[in-house]
């Protein structure tokens, strides 16, 4: 069952838009842990205790349960995750 979009999600959804695709932010080896591309909720708050599992929620616009480049470009654009060095 899906959950209805909160506001933080569609704001996110709409920062995701204004960001060029180019733009992309690429995910430091030091937070993927495991290598696999994506951030799981683990390995967001091992470097970023600060984000609840909402907060998490709210960044992972597909619903998929991890973060791939595009969502945490939205989510740093959007505030929701600080930015990383790649």
């Amino acid at each position: 069952m899906k959950k209805p979009m909160n506001k933080m999600a569609f704001l996110t959804f709409l920062a995701a838009l204004s960001v060029p695709a180019l733009a992309a932010a690429e995910i430091p080896a030091d937070i993927d842990t495991d290598g696999d591309g994506v951030l799981t909720i683990d390995e967001v708050q091992a470097s970023f205790p600060e984000v609840t599992s909402d907060g998490f929620s709210a960044m992972d616009l597909n619903a998929d349960g991890v973060l791939d480049e595009d969502e945490v470009t939205a989510a740093q654009e959007a505030g929701l995750m600080p930015p990383t060095e790649s």
